[in-house]
């Protein structure tokens, strides 16, 4: 594996500070499962991919096994069609979502029956050629969110709201959290995908990289 800029994830790994956020961004086939993911786990940990083990929350998030890997760093992923992300963090857990932008004929009709009435009213004001992208920033910040929460959808889209401005989106509400201790960013990406990432705790550097494709 190497970085578009000629470094491997290796190099990468050793730089991973406490106060940042590592998010990888590659090529994906879903042929592929979780092979790219225990490829980069591996290159953190500097020990062959065959020798990750993972284990599940009980909502069904992926985590190091801790008896192997002694809790050396928490990580997400998301994949959709042909690329994927990874974030890896240390001491906070975080979220990433990302969605392929495609044409949604039925955005309206899911806002308004799962997220907020200011959401769906927002995305309800926009013209058309603009509100399909405006529902995959909603849908992948409220995603993020809840990776990081350790929940999935089953936790309710209903029940956390964002903010903001498109480029720069702030969670307005969590039921049960403060979500003033919340961090959000949209993901730099290009007109093709659109990723959120969020964490609870105080702001770090993110820290973007890529892959080359070698397929």
């Amino acid at each position: 594996m190497m970085t578009t800029d000629s470094q491997t994830p290796t190099k990468v790994a050793e730089r991973l500070g406490d106060d940042e956020i590592h998010v990888w961004r590659l090529a994906y086939d879903h042929h592929q499962g979780r092979a790219p993911l225990l490829a980069m786990l591996g290159a953190y940990l500097g020990v062959p991919a065959a020798a990750i083990e993972l284990e599940e929350s009980t909502h069904g998030r992926p985590l190091l096994a801790p008896a192997l890997h002694d809790g050396a760093f928490a990580f997400n992923w998301s994949h959709s069609h042909d690329q994927a992300l990874i974030a890896i963090a240390r001491g906070i857990v975080p979220g990433v979502d990302l969605e392929r932008l495609r044409a949604h004929p039925r955005a309206l009709p899911i806002a308004r029956r799962y997220f907020s009435p200011e959401e769906a009213a927002g995305l309800e004001a926009l013209p058309d050629a603009l509100r399909d992208r405006a529902f995959l920033e909603l849908w992948t910040a409220k995603e993020a969110v809840l990776k990081a929460l350790g929940r999935g959808l089953a936790f309710g889209l209903h029940r956390l709201s964002i903010g903001g401005l498109p480029e720069a989106p702030v969670l307005g509400r969590l039921e049960g959290h403060d979500a003033g201790q919340w961090q959000l960013h949209r993901l730099a990406l290009d007109h093709q995908h659109v990723g959120s990432l969020a964490w609870q705790g105080e702001p770090r550097r993110i820290r973007l990289w890529t892959l080359a494709d070698t397929r």
